[in-house]
């Protein structure tokens, strides 16, 4: 709130399309790719993670002068047109048809599918972490076999970080959990503390594509505005100074250990992200509302429906956890009665 403040007294307009640079971008475009090495050495922000990855697309056609994209099946990338058409969703994506052409869909974790991956293919684009299916997590031996593809084919590696990103999955970012490099990094959500803003993050020389022919190939009104640039800038310090990240691992292991229940099936988890899948899908609404009744904010997610959503802040403390869990266990013991009456 502070770092907030002091912008909002400082200079809280923007000019359009950033023209003039401010101190909060380049202070925090330099801290952020500091910590992502390996090449990422460009930042344009934007305002949302949809427009994020509307960006990495239009990066990925215009430098390898290619149309062909590649997603994962039950990926959610966004609602913009680009984003909303790499869903492998029919029912709903036929509602705004037509939708972008030369999509392609691989099953995640699939290596059968990686021959779909060709030298006419522009880019591959993923979640590390598939949240909106329930917290599916990558076999590392594909995802190894992803990049290599990548490689021998001329095309370019989108990651789609906007729900992994700043330590949910206890690392400060998932491809560097789950060691696999990309070509272009999309980022958003926690990114703001709470602020509206996100990235694309690429080396200068793909960045830069789009600078010219045409020029200004992409534009952006309050991209990088310096009033959520200074909250992103705060966060990222913040998670960095106090080793908040370190204790997310220690945290996902003791709310595992704490969810047992007759009627859970399994809980996934990557560091904070987690879904509890239960056993039998009439559960599942019984327990959403239990729980948020009791004080426990839990959500459905868009692609799975015999799971529900735990992503608690990272600094949450063991004192909350504890009742937290108690909080689900209990609106289990609800759901549980209900389905046997």
């Amino acid at each position: 709130m502070k770092a907030i403040k002091d912008q909002v007294d400082t200079h809280m307009h923007t000019m359009v399309y950033g023209e003039h640079i401010q101190s909060p971008q380049t202070q925090y475009a330099e801290l952020l790719t500091k910590h992502l090495g390996h090449g990422l050495d460009n930042v344009y922000l934007l305002n949302s993670g949809s427009e994020a990855v509307e960006v990495a697309v239009k990066i990925a056609k215009r430098y390898t002068d290619k149309y062909e994209i590649i997603a994962a099946a039950g990926a959610y990338h966004g609602s913009t047109v680009a984003a909303e058409s790499l869903r492998s969703d029919l029912d709903f994506t036929s509602a705004f048809r037509p939708s972008i052409p030369g999509i392609k869909h691989i099953r995640f974790n699939s290596h059968e599918d990686l021959k779909k991956i060709t030298c006419r293919t522009a880019c591959v684009i993923m979640e590390l972490v598939q949240a909106e299916s329930g917290v599916i997590t990558p076999d590392q031996k594909w995802l190894k076999a992803i990049r290599t593809k990548c490689k021998h084919t001329n095309t370019l590696l989108i990651l789609d970080e906007i729900q992994t990103g700043f330590g949910r999955t206890g690392h400060l970012f998932a491809h560097q959990k789950y060691h696999i490099q990309p070509d272009i990094l999309t980022i958003g959500k926690a990114m703001g503390g709470g602020m509206p803003i996100s990235a694309c993050v690429a080396r200068k020389e793909i960045m830069h594509c789009i600078a010219d022919k045409p020029t200004l190939g992409h534009i952006t009104t309050f991209g990088g505005h310096p009033v959520c640039t200074a909250s992103a800038l705060a966060t990222l310090q913040t998670l960095l100074d106090d080793k908040i990240i370190e204790g997310v691992l220690a945290k996902e292991k003791l709310i595992k250990s704490l969810l047992q229940h007759n009627i859970i099936a399994e809980v996934r988890s990557s560091g904070m992200m987690m879904a509890v899948e239960l056993k039998r899908r009439k559960f599942l609404k019984h327990v959403v509302n239990a729980a948020q009744e009791g004080g426990a904010l839990v959500d459905y997610f868009l692609f799975n429906d015999k799971s529900f959503r735990l992503a608690p802040p990272l600094i949450i403390t063991e004192d909350q956890i504890r009742k937290g869990c108690q909080i689900l266990l209990n609106a289990m013991d609800v759901a549980e009665a209900k389905y046997h009456k």
